[in-house]
């Protein structure tokens, strides 16, 4: 039995940037475990139009992210039947900045090779584009919705980039993206370099990287989509 990491499109209108090799795999699995079972059975409809759902298995984890009893029963029994699992999330690669990683632990703990495949990732497709340092960075996930507990969040990500020369990353979601935003630029120095990313891979992909000055000269609203925000120490250090 394997487990397979299988990635999913963060662009409904990049689909067909998928690699082949990870469709294929996609396309010959029965049983798939799933952060939604919509989403999946929408992905599997692209990657496989004629094959009957009604052939496959869809359980999902919990809100977040967990192992649920009914997914640990499914995984049981593929093993028993010696079936290859897939797992996906709602888009990019599972068990980073997605859930996942609670089913990849147990596949561990039973014994069952584990196998990534190739895929986007939003993330790591933010950092390839900001020009920052790409060789020490860390990602927190989502900061929080209360605005003094972001602002403390903010400046403590931020002297950590400063001092470490090391990349700071986290993201949002779209409604809450230009808030986050707002509260970046009255937080953080004017020489501290942002990076914003949106809606990558897809047909209005934003990408920009400057200091906090020039974000605030600009006055720019930012749009309510999927946003990935980077820091990094300024140039001058």
């Amino acid at each position: 039995m394997t487990l397979y990491l299988i990635p999913t499109p963060i662009s409904e209108a990049a689909f067909d940037t998928l690699p082949p090799a990870t469709a294929e795999v996609a396309r010959r699995l029965e049983v798939f475990v799933v952060e939604r079972a919509r989403t999946a059975r929408h992905f599997i409809k692209r990657v496989a139009p004629l094959r009957p759902l009604s052939e496959l298995t869809f359980v999902e984890l919990d809100r977040e992210g967990g192992l649920t009893p009914e997914v640990v029963e499914v995984f049981e029994q593929a093993l028993r039947q010696e079936r290859d699992v897939g797992l996906l999330s709602e888009a990019g690669c599972p068990g980073v900045a997605d859930p996942g990683a609670a089913l990849v632990a147990l596949a561990h703990r039973m014994g069952v090779l584990v196998v990534p495949l190739v895929g986007p990732s939003s993330v790591l497709l933010a950092l390839m584009a900001s020009g920052l340092n790409g060789q020490r960075f860390a990602f927190h996930g989502y900061l929080s919705p209360k605005r003094p507990e972001l602002v403390r969040q903010l400046r403590q990500l931020e002297q950590q980039a400063r001092q470490h020369d090391q990349t700071q990353i986290f993201m949002e979601t779209p409604y809450r993206a230009p808030w986050i935003f707002e509260v970046a630029l009255m937080a953080l120095r004017a020489d501290t370099l942002l990076s914003v990313s949106q809606d990558l891979t897809g047909p209005e992909a934003f990408v920009r990287t400057q200091p906090v000055r020039a974000w605030r000269e600009q006055k720019l609203t930012l749009a309510a989509r999927p946003t990935v925000f980077l820091m990094g120490k300024s140039s001058a250090g």
